[in-house]
């Protein structure tokens, strides 16, 4: 599960970013637009100290899945919030592409929460 937070981070920092190299380009620019590289930070930093620290596995897996909720329910919370006048564009595949990747690592990681429950109680 480490390296899957730790891909999963990887991909949240490449989409902040690429977000916000374009919002340069723009002309518009917004530190908002790294906000999927702050949780993906966090991804990535509780992947590797998961993988060096086999004792604090566990909790620090946990606490990487509660970060993934929240990077996926914000996001995905704004864009129901504004679903009647929503408007392609970067900010709004950003968000989309920030939940889907935080909603995919959460359900992951509950079966593997599962799985190895299941593997301990045998």
């Amino acid at each position: 599960m480490p390296s899957t937070s730790i891909i999963s981070g990887a991909l949240l920092i490449l989409i902040g970013i690429i977000g916000y190299v374009f919002s340069i380009v723009d002309g518009n620019t917004s530190v908002t637009a790294l906000i999927p590289a702050a949780f993906g930070l966090l991804l990535v930093i509780f992947g590797f100290l998961a993988k060096s620290n086999e004792n604090l596995r566990k909790h620090l897996m946990h606490a990487a899945v509660l970060v993934a909720l929240l990077g996926f329910l914000i996001p995905a919370g704004r864009l129901l919030s504004q679903m009647s006048n929503i408007k392609i564009s970067l900010a709004v595949l950003s968000q989309v592409a920030m939940s889907l990747i935080c909603l995919v690592f959460v359900i992951l990681s509950v079966k593997s929460f599962v799985d190895a429950r299941r593997n301990k109680q045998v």
